[in-house]
């Protein structure tokens, strides 16, 4: 058996099962027909997904970490990696060149019962916990790679019809309309922002490395995302419409795809409408607007504002009035539902500032939760950036220039990533993911 980083604890091991569970609920959601489906051109089907988790799992473990020999060569390698939307033309498989549901469903069984036996023998050894080998850095690269699917494959299913999907399982009625909000902004002083984490002994994507400070000008930030209300406010000005407010990239993306409205909205007569995970409903005016990066920008042009960068997203969310940071926007307190609209407690958005205790020290709402945040930053390395050596392309794959930062984390974002430190991306003209934003003034 090969060398282990650290016995996995049985808090590791409970994590993972959870994980798991979370991912098998979710497959049940779909009609056995759907999983052949491909809800989203750029993306694999619903099949493939299937089989992926669990080849990833003993891709990731079986030979590096606990001496196991491949059962299913064919299988590990059809299933090891996913796709980059919006790349260089669209997959043409059909249904038909997929293995059936019934054969995956074997091999996932059969790579838990043999990763779940060996787990239960590892053996320690004197490798340091921070090493990034160690078989604890590979569990929760296991579980985190698990539990960002739990999300993705959401909106993924989220673009499926209604009859493609089970009964959901729990209610469905819209949250609650709150109060409208009266939009503000917040000043922020300048200081400093702290980016990244330092490389002891608590686990991070190769991407969070290495920790380091950056200076960070005043600025005024809108003290509440940017409402569905708020949007169509700027298509009925003709955002869509008005060539100064977008780049050439991305008016070409909006014309060529004929874009005049946010992905999960629809229209019926004069009438606005919202398509939730499993029912339409009239528009929320009062959630957060999910929208591209590109459209995202425009509406922050149309404003004569912009996106916030990173570092700004990290002053005005952890940064203390009088110097020093939080680890969350509330403080110190684990996540929990008092602070926010996250960790797969709902479907849908809440209104923004459902959740006044999740508040930042500087009075700016819903920065955790409810949808993730777009930045200006585009993703790229940290000073002292090295790729992991069992997952080079994670991170590295992805710093071409076109790729931005997200922070924050949606409802479907579990709490072990709501870490400060934890970094989402996606391209500019990718409109399915729960992205809100807001707005700054320099």
């Amino acid at each position: 058996m090969a060398s282990l980083g650290v016995a996995p604890s049985d808090a590791l091991l409970s994590r993972l099962a959870e994980a798991r569970m979370k991912t098998d609920d979710l497959f049940r959601l779909l009609r056995p027909e759907a999983l052949f489906d491909r809800p989203i051109a750029e993306r694999h089907r619903n099949i493939f997904y299937l089989g992926h988790l669990e080849a990833f799992d003993w891709n990731l473990l079986s030979g590096r970490a606990l001496g196991l020999k491949s059962f299913h060569p064919e299988f590990d390698k059809l299933f090891a990696f996913g796709i980059d939307p919006l790349g260089d033309g669209l997959p043409s498989d059909q249904p038909q060149d997929w293995p059936s549901v019934r054969e995956i469903g074997d091999y996932n069984q059969q790579v838990r019962e043999r990763l779940d036996a060996a787990l239960g023998k590892a053996m320690p050894s004197s490798k340091p916990l921070k090493e990034e080998s160690s078989l604890a850095t590979l569990l929760n690269v296991a579980i985190e790679h698990r539990l960002m699917h739990a999300e993705t494959l959401v909106y993924l299913f989220h673009q499926l019809p209604f009859q493609r999907k089970a009964a959901s399982p729990f209610p469905q009625s819209p949250s609650p309309r709150g109060r409208p909000v009266k939009h503000r902004m917040v000043e922020i002083p300048a200081g400093e922002a702290t980016l990244g984490l330092p490389r002891e002994e608590i686990f991070g994507w190769d991407n969070e490395f290495e920790i380091h400070r950056v200076a960070v000008p005043a600025f005024v930030l809108d003290a509440f995302s940017v409402t569905n209300g708020d949007y169509l406010r700027f298509i009925q000005a003709g955002g869509y419409e008005n060539r100064s407010l977008w780049t050439d990239e991305s008016w070409g993306w909006i014309t060529r795809f004929g874009v005049h409205h946010p992905l999960f909205w629809m229209k019926n007569g004069n009438d606005w409408f919202y398509r939730t995970m499993f029912c339409e409903t009239p528009l929320p005016l009062d959630w957060p607007v999910y929208v591209s990066h590109a459209e995202a920008s425009a509406y922050a042009r149309w404003v004569g504002k912009a996106l916030p960068t990173e570092a700004e997203w990290h002053r005005a969310a952890l940064g203390v009035p009088g110097g020093g940071e939080r680890p969350f926007p509330w403080g110190s307190e684990a996540p929990s539902t008092a602070f926010g609209n996250f960790d797969f407690r709902q479907w849908d958005p809440s209104p923004v500032g459902s959740h006044p205790l999740g508040m930042s020290a500087f009075g700016v709402t819903d920065m955790v939760g409810n949808g993730w945040e777009w930045t200006a930053t585009v993703f790229s390395p940290f000073p002292g950036f090295r790729p992991f050596s069992f997952y080079p392309g994670y991170s590295a794959n992805f710093f071409d220039g076109k790729h931005y930062v997200m922070k924050g984390g949606s409802s479907r974002t579990a709490a072990s990533m709501l870490r400060r430190s934890f970094r989402n991306w996606f391209q500019a003209h990718y409109p399915y993911v729960y992205a809100k934003f807001r707005c700054v003034a320099r």
